[in-house]
């Protein structure tokens, strides 16, 4: 039973009505010696309060998509078969475009938000670079199945959660489809073909988007395996041309560390309350070492790079929290490599979900200007009644629009 699938939450609702309901009923009918009576009514008052921490969890977790499986929760889940050192490009060697196509079969997936916009269907995937072993998500623009669209080719946008963080947070959580359904259907936004992998891979710690030999490939799992089996099964455009990523939180930093390692795969990236040194999530993989922690660093990447990339990047975020990481982006970025960062107010929550998901209408029309199209409601300008960045910490930046939310995460401080 899935720990986001409303059978669970029914479960336990159920069981809480039950044990509401026991102690009124059985306290004073009880029958036997003292010890035993006290034991039984210990019982069932730990009973009631295992049930209704258990329903908060499974309401807080419904709303976040923290964990989709027991394994994700209970750390056990290893979605790698092996971990190849693949080499600086991340391919080993192989050339991955006459690699033999591969059709895929998908289901149709349940649950909070799967079917809102359309349906979400999930398969399959043994990465045949990577070695991971798991699930990708796919949502399809309406125009997909439309017959007047049955030789176009679409854009693509890889969706990245936080950590801990389910694949499908952007069609639950944030509602990205539902959203974005009526503004694909009236031109405003481009008809992106979403994909969410996984990037849960190992148990108890972020892999951090990396290829670290010997225990993970999540970077060619990512950039190489997932775009691989979508180009095989579904009219997308090729990379780099029709191709951007996005993610929050630690998925932020996946994002914009992957278009900028890789801009060969990706034209744009999305950010939102990232970090760029890896050791912003204290579990990450990739900040094991001070190596790693470099080679995986967006920032220092582009202030190395022989040639700047071609690609565009949008970051946005709240002082302490993405907004320091965005400018130091831009600072370190130069032409062609383009980049935008949005503050965002305090008063405009923290780092959860309802900070995010007022920002993907806003992220999509940026990002339909970025792959070549540029309707006439999708100007490149922030949303109104933005906030205007504290001096002298604003320049170059663009304020976004500001979200209701609940208290920040503990912790939330990003480092640039």
């Amino acid at each position: 039973m899935s720990l986001t699938g409303t059978p669970f939450l029914c479960t336990t609702l159920v069981l809480c009505v039950v044990a509401l309901i026991l102690p009124l009923v059985l306290w004073s009918r009880l029958r036997g010696p003292r010890p035993l009576r006290a034991a039984a009514r210990v019982l069932m008052l730990l009973f009631a309060q295992g049930t209704a921490v258990t329903l908060v969890f499974v309401l807080v977790n419904n709303q976040n998509n923290l964990y989709d499986t027991w394994a994700d929760l209970l750390g056990t889940g290893n979605h790698v078969q092996r971990a190849a050192d693949l080499g600086r490009d991340g391919t080993g060697g192989i050339s991955v475009q006459r690699l033999p196509r591969v059709r895929q079969t998908f289901r149709p997936v349940g649950g909070s938000g799967m079917r809102a916009a359309g349906p979400v269907r999930v398969t399959r995937l043994k990465g045949r670079v990577s070695g991971v072993n798991a699930e990708v998500y796919v949502w399809l623009p309406p125009q997909y199945d439309d017959p007047a669209y049955r030789h176009h080719t679409f854009p693509v946008v890889e969706l990245l959660p936080g950590y801990p963080g389910s694949a499908k947070a952007w069609f639950g959580s944030l509602r990205a489809p539902e959203q974005l359904l009526p503004l694909m259907r009236d031109g405003r936004v481009a008809p992106f073909v979403l994909v969410a992998p996984r990037t849960n891979l190992l148990p108890g710690v972020d892999t951090g988007c990396a290829n670290i030999p010997g225990q993970v490939n999540a970077d060619s799992w990512l950039s190489v395996d997932v775009p691989k089996m979508v180009m095989d099964n579904f009219r997308v455009q090729p990379a780099p041309r029709g191709w951007a990523v996005a993610g929050y939180s630690a998925g932020a930093h996946c994002a914009v560390k992957l278009a900028v390692a890789h801009p060969d795969r990706y034209r744009a990236a999305v950010g939102m309350s990232g970090y760029n040194d890896p050791i912003g999530e204290r579990d990450s993989l990739a900040a094991r070492t001070p190596a790693l922690r470099a080679a995986n660093n967006p920032c220092l990447l582009l202030r190395k790079a022989a040639t700047p990339p071609p690609v565009a990047l949008y970051l946005s975020g709240q002082s302490g929290d993405g907004y320091q990481a965005g400018l130091a982006l831009k600072s370190a970025a130069a032409a062609p490599t383009t980049v935008r960062v949005d503050f965002l107010p305090r008063s405009a929550g923290g780092h959860t979900m309802a900070l995010w998901r007022p920002q993907v209408t806003t992220v999509f029309r940026w990002l339909t200007l970025q792959l070549g199209r540029s309707p006439a409601e999708g100007r490149d300008t922030p949303a109104a009644g933005a906030a205007t960045p504290p001096s002298p910490s604003s320049a170059g930046s663009t304020p976004a629009a500001p979200a209701s939310a609940a208290a920040s995460r503990a912790g939330a401080a990003r480092t640039p």
